[in-house]
């Protein structure tokens, strides 16, 4: 239909074209003269009127002595001269020798213009319509032939603006030494053949979300140098079966006429998932492409100069035979940054934010456990985009920090409109997390509290560990435990039984998910002792089983039950016995929060009046109790 208004549009502009040139060849005068017959010629030319005539092929324009009268043609026979005509009609020799006459010749590209263009002109249409349709039916033919073929996005070598290195990478130096054979395979394959060893024929990049393993693949390609070929696993599923690995082998093709290369496949998991799970059988089209896949790894020649490598955040699930060797037989694992690696990603990402100078990336980065490459990224745009709105020439360390709480929670509702109970409320709960996660010794410190709203959270405290720390002990559990159920005792506390609100809901979950981890994966109750329970099971379809596998008996879920029950009872009590020994500095801080609404750390302390001392101070990563 595109196509259809697109070849219409030319036509009509093509016509309109030719009427315009056609309206100026015949209109030489803005007066549009009077058509007179030769009769009336005649007597205007006895009776003396007629100034002059022009003979134009068998037109005669006619000029009368009188200025202010139109002027006039006469339509004449093309064998009949003007000569014949004044001698026929009886034009007096008087009137015929004071007549004036000139005689013009027509231009022969007007003449052949005027003539040959009425009945050509269709004629040229009809060619123009035939053309435009063919050249439509040729195209959607192409685009059928073509269906099969792979819309891989190339990345050439001399392409500088798309070009990546290990430069542009920062951090995950174990991976980055991992790859570095891949590089030099490819540079220089004659060192490794003549030493018998063969090169990896596929990479699996596995990882969390957003620490660069896409990014990681493109810089391997721009340190050897080598073309790059790059498509998501989604792109090669499609509604007809076989289009997949169709495009698989002409991916693999281009690659191989291409090599040395890279085939970069994201998100694999897409279409080499473990196979038997669903419903279609042998003629399932991503199990179709998937075996293509297979046989087009398998089906190398030694050698060859071709390496793919794949990423995907779901190795667990993968196909057992795109693991095996001669596949992806080499994995890299891309961790989550430690606090260096994410001073150095935030240094990338700051080279064309403007940074004012007091702007501390160390102090973001401690600030920031647990975040991805992705992460930090957004945090610098979010604080650019915050600075812009205050109108600032600089990226400021506030619009950073906020930017922090931002990106964990949402945007502030200042807007968000509460009765002074429900905010009173809020600033006791929030006051209640924050004294028990500043005093026990195996919480992490406690940044800041607030009870301004963000997201979907009425309020938050934040704790943040001071280094990185990759385990997780008893002590810290119970603690964190206790800090979580703060809110929730503050509430029964204070406002009684009848009076506890929806809030601590959020506190609730994560609370009792962390009990039930203690017991069932990490062996931490005395009761059940030291082994784990259920087994966590992707979900698969028509497959019967989903979630958890329950390796144990109805007995023992029941005293699954009474130990979870049992850790969040002690936590409680732990909460209880802490804010009952503070109760003069919980009643200051509500007050402090009441009339600022937000308590940094250095408040807090100042409240608190002793310092946080803490047996351990790091932990997997930033904690919010909302």
């Amino acid at each position: 239909m595109r196509n259809f208004l697109k070849n219409f549009i030319v036509i009509f502009l093509c016509l309109f074209l030719i009427a315009g040139v056609l309206s100026m060849l015949r209109g030489g005068s803005s007066l549009k003269p009077e058509v007179i017959g030769v009769g009336k010629l005649v007597e205007e030319i006895n009776a003396g009127a007629v100034k002059k005539i022009v003979v134009k092929g068998d037109m005669l324009e006619v000029a009368l002595k009188d200025d202010k009268a139109k002027p006039q043609q006469v339509k004449k026979e093309p064998q009949e001269s003007f000569g014949d005509i004044i001698k026929n009609y009886g034009v007096t020799d008087e009137a015929r020798k004071t007549l004036p006459v000139e005689v013009q010749d027509e231009s022969s590209w007007k003449f052949w213009l005027l003539n040959l263009l009425p009945s050509i002109l269709p004629l040229i249409l009809f060619v123009a319509i035939i053309y435009f349709m063919s050249r439509g039916v040729q195209g959607m033919n192409n685009k059928a032939m073509g269906f099969g073929q792979s819309n891989s996005r190339q990345v050439k070598p001399e392409d500088a603006k798309d070009k990546k290195t290990f430069n542009d990478v920062a951090g995950a130096k174990e991976a980055k030494e991992e790859l570095v054979e891949v590089v030099d395979f490819l540079k220089d394959q004659k060192k490794f053949t003549d030493m018998g060893a063969k090169i990896p024929k596929g990479v699996l990049l596995t990882g969390s979300p957003g620490t660069g393993k896409t990014l990681l693949a493109k810089a391997v390609a721009g340190e050897a140098n080598v073309p790059f070929f790059h498509m998501s696993g989604s792109e090669f599923v499609e509604m007809f079966v076989g289009v997949g690995a169709s495009r698989v082998r002409d991916l693999f093709a281009k690659a191989k006429k291409a090599a040395p290369s890279i085939v970069f496949i994201d998100e694999i998991d897409a279409v080499g998932r473990r196979r038997g799970a669903g419903m279609g059988g042998g003629h399932d089209e991503r199990e179709q492409t998937l075996n293509q896949i297979l046989v087009e790894m398998d089906g190398f020649e030694p050698n060859l100069g071709v390496i793919v490598m794949a990423a995907t955040n779901r190795p667990d699930v993968l196909d057992p035979a795109l693991l095996r060797p001669g596949r992806f037989d080499r994995r890299v694992v891309i961790d989550l940054p430690d606090i260096k690696d994410r001073e150095e990603i935030l240094g990338i990402h700051a080279r064309n934010k403007k940074l004012a100078v007091g702007v501390s990336i160390r102090k973001v980065a401690e600030r920031t456990p647990g975040f991805s490459g992705a992460d930090l990224a957004n945090l610098l745009n979010e604080a650019a985009i915050l600075a812009v709105r205050r109108v600032l020439t600089e990226i400021g360390e506030k619009e950073v920090l906020e930017s922090i709480e931002k990106v964990l929670l949402g945007p502030e509702r200042k807007s968000r409109i509460i009765s002074d109970h429900e905010k009173k409320m809020t600033a006791y709960h929030e006051a209640g997390h924050a004294i028990v996660g500043y005093l026990l010794p195996h919480s992490d410190p406690v940044r800041k509290v607030s009870i301004i709203s963000r997201g979907q959270a009425g309020g938050y405290t934040l704790k943040m560990p001071d280094y990185d720390r990759h385990y997780h002990t008893l002590a810290q559990f119970k603690d964190e435990l206790a800090m979580a159920l703060g809110g929730y005792v503050v509430e029964k506390m204070i406002f009684g039984d009848m009076q506890i609100s929806t809030g601590p809901s959020s506190d609730l979950k994560n609370a009792t998910h962390i009990a039930h981890n203690m017991v069932t994966r990490y062996g931490m109750s005395d009761t059940l002792g030291p082994r784990t329970f259920g087994e966590q099971e992707d979900m698969v379809f028509m497959g019967g089983r989903t979630g958890e596998e329950r390796d144990y008996s109805d007995k023992t879920a029941e005293a699954i039950d009474s130990e979870i029950k049992r850790i969040m009872i002690e936590a409680e009590g732990v909460a209880k016995q802490t804010i009952e020994a503070n109760r003069a500095t919980l009643e200051k801080m509500v007050v402090s929060l009441l009339e600022k609404e937000t308590l940094e750390q250095s408040e807090i302390e100042t409240i608190m009046g002793v310092p946080q001392t803490k047996a351990f101070s790091g932990a997997p990563g930033i904690t919010i109790q909302e």
